[in-house]
């Protein structure tokens, strides 16, 4: 009798491999990364220091590091729940536009208190982002239209708008910022230094999504469709409402992000306000694996990588090897996640 070997995929990977898995891709990527600085002159264990003594060794570092991944769970909790379906929303970017347009919007041109004018750009901020996603979730649900453009070229329409009415009709006027609106009066209030309230409350949507998604009837039935949409066909669930309130949930979500950028981190609305956080956000759903909770960690890796990429250009290394090192990074990640749902199983013949 002999023995086979074989590589067999697993339909759910163990929590400890998983966790194994990403730090041995991490440990392998530093290994690479540092390779990649020694070839540009630069002495990677004390870069590596630098990277470490700023980002944790000061609350400074901290603070900077709390307001990254506010955004970064945010949109990838977007983007996770639309996956619960079945979908893809590459739209993030956009609703995080479209929701700091119409907070912008509420706030410098509704009085209000500050308490109130927070929870109306909330709102709008929410309903901005589920609005830039409509059309999207419309034409997939009755037209079978693939979302992944249509929500992808919708980013391009939010951008400019957004660049256009901070550059033009909505410009401070003889202010110190020329290319952004006037400060926005209400400001999220202060949770830590620096950062605001908009990390507790990520943190919380999270977790309410996971809770949701895992125990109620509706989070089963929206878990059963994406898994297997012939079984709720059968089951007798209705597919395209659910589709529909999943989709608009997740531009919600993203338009909530834009918001609290306004609200607690930016105070202006200008052009390049989301710093790519949108399609960083579809890396942090990645790595998440469709966990809302998930989503927490993988955006806190993400804030650290990002602020890392940021101290490693103020110590003279390029954009372009920054971009190199943050690549190989996530794609050695996201290798090591995949990696830890195989296992080597014997045919015995």
């Amino acid at each position: 009798m002999a023995n086979n070997f074989r590589l067999q995929r697993l339909p759910s990977s163990h929590p400890g491999m998983a966790v194994g898995a990403r730090i041995a891709a991490i440990a392998l990527a530093l290994v690479f990364a540092g390779i990649i600085l020694a070839f540009a002159g630069k002495n990677p264990l004390e870069l590596g220091w630098q990277v470490v003594n700023s980002s944790f060794g000061s609350s400074f570092g901290m603070e900077d590091l709390g307001l990254l991944v506010i955004p970064l769970i945010l949109t990838g909790l977007s983007v996770t729940v639309a996956q619960q379906i079945g979908a893809w929303n590459i739209g993030a970017e956009g609703q995080f536009y479209a929701g700091a347009f119409a907070a912008s919007a509420v706030g410098l041109f509704i009085p209000l208190p500050d308490e109130w004018s927070l929870i109306a750009m909330f709102v709008a901020g929410a309903f901005g982002g589920l609005v830039w996603i409509l059309v999207p979730t419309l034409a997939r649900a009755y037209a079978n239209v693939n979302e992944l453009i249509t929500t992808l070229l919708l980013n391009f329409v939010a951008i400019l708008l957004v660049f256009y009415v901070s550059t033009d009709v909505w410009r401070e006027r003889g202010g110190v910022a020329n290319s952004a609106t006037p400060r926005i009066p209400a400001e999220m209030p202060e949770f830590w230094g620096l950062v605001h309230w908009g990390l507790p409350i990520a943190v919380a949507l999270a977790v309410v999504m996971a809770v949701v998604l895992s125990f109620t009837k509706w989070g089963y039935e929206v878990r059963l469709i994406g898994s297997n949409p012939s079984a709720g066909k059968y089951a007798g669930i209705k597919a395209k409402k659910h589709l529909i309130t999943v989709m608009l949930l997740s531009g919600a979500i993203a338009g909530v992000a834009g918001m609290l950028e306004i609200a607690g981190t930016v105070h202006r609305l200008q052009g390049g306000i989301s710093n790519n956080y949108g399609y960083l956000g579809i890396m942090v759903a990645v790595l998440a694996r469709g966990s809302p909770i998930g989503v927490i960690f993988a955006g806190a890796l993400m804030a650290f990588i990002l602020n890392s990429g940021i101290i490693l250009q103020t110590q003279g290394l390029t954009t372009s090897t920054v971009l190199a090192i943050t690549g190989l990074i996530l794609f050695l990640t996201a290798i090591g996640d995949e990696l830890s749902y195989y296992r080597i199983v014997r045919d015995k013949t």
